[in-house]
Formats: structure tokens, sequence, C-alpha cells
């Protein structure tokens, strides 16, 4: 499946802020964003006047991007989150949060989505005791994430599970960092989202 595979610093440059994408490099000095915040290109300094379809567009790539899913990806979350009950944009937000690969990023266990992924990919997590390696897989209320038993051993994951102690997790998950597991007590709201989107902007985008 393509996936952008080019220097991430510059996705953070295009939107304006701050993704996330490197882990701790993005909250030190050397983050590209503190140093040049400039969008890329010849161009990039270059004072724009921005549309509302260009607001809609921009917020979506924000958010497609901060959860780094593909763009079919994203409009099949759409297309599922519009026909389940309640408002679009909050049903959004909710199912991206519910990814295995997003689970893994709030309970600590990764510095960045990117590293998420590939740690669930390379099989070190486990749902409700169950090899899970597909980073789309979306947990429900009641799903216990835990890392697989013979990953634990590994210096990485001891590392990992030291730096989650102190990790301050979304409260719709109940992580024991010494155990290497993570229940899904209830499902996100919008509110334990601490990420700054605008999802009624991308539901003005798709709806047009």
């Amino acid at each position: 499946m393509a996936r952008y595979t080019g220097p991430v610093c510059r996705l953070c440059r295009r939107e304006g802020t701050k993704l996330f994408l490197k882990g701790d490099r993005c909250t030190s000095g050397k983050c590209a964003l503190d140093r040049r915040s400039t969008a890329p290109g010849q161009h990039g300094a270059a004072n724009k006047k921005v549309r509302e379809y260009g607001m809609q567009l921009r917020e979506k790539q924000k958010t497609r991007r901060y959860y780094g899913v593909l763009e079919r990806q994203f409009l099949n979350y759409f297309e599922e989150a519009d026909r389940k009950e309640g408002m679009t944009g909050e049903n959004l937000i909710c199912l991206l949060e519910r990814r295995l690969d997003n689970v893994v990023y709030r309970m600590g266990f990764a510095a960045s989505h990117k590293e998420a992924r590939q740690l669930v990919l390379h099989g070190h997590f486990t749902v409700n005791g169950k090899k899970a390696n597909i980073p789309s897989l979306i947990v429900k209320a009641g799903d216990v994430v835990a890392v697989k038993e013979s990953s634990r051993t590994s210096e990485k994951f001891k590392a990992l599970a030291e730096a989650a102690e102190t990790h301050v997790a979304p409260k719709w998950l109940e992580v024991k960092a010494s155990d290497f597991t993570a229940k899904v007590v209830t499902l996100p709201a919008r509110e334990d989202v601490d990420f700054d989107f605008n999802e009624q902007l991308i539901v003005e985008l798709y709806s047009k």
C-alpha cells in the first residue's frame, strides 16, 4: 500500500502546527517548525489568501496526517462516521482514536503514531489475548491491548514500560504499564482528545 516516505517535518510545516510525527524531537529545540515556521517550497513564505475551501482542505489534511491515514482510508472512516447516530465529526474522531496503532501511542508505548504502527505490524501486541498486527484494527469498549509475552523481555519494551509509567493516558484507557497492558474502559469522547481539531470543517468539505 502507498505510504508517504518523505521528510515528515515538511508535513508539520505545511500544516503550520506540530503533528508530533518525530516523537521527542518535536518537543526539543531541533523541531523544524520552531526553526522555520513557513510552509515548505519556494513560495512557502509568501502571504496567501486562504479561502473557505482551503481552510477545510488543510483541516482534513492535518487530521489525516496526524493519525497517519491514507486518503481512501480517511474517506472510508468519514462515510462510516456519517452512517452512525450522533455528530459526524465527533464520530470520525472517535473512530480514528480507536485505531490500534493510536491506542498503542496513547498507552505511551510509542513516541509517535509511526512508531506505534511499526510495532503493531511487527506483531508485538495482542488484543484480548490474540495476536493483532493490523494497525487499523478498531478496538471496542472492554478490549484489552497488551504487549506480547515474548516481547516484554526485550530491552526496548522494558524502556518503553518505564517511560509509560509517567505517561498521562486519556481517561478512556486504563493503562498498567508494569503489566504491559491497557484496557479500553469506554469509547473516547471528543473532549478526551487534546489535539486541536476542527472536525466541522472536515464535515463541510465532504458535504459539498
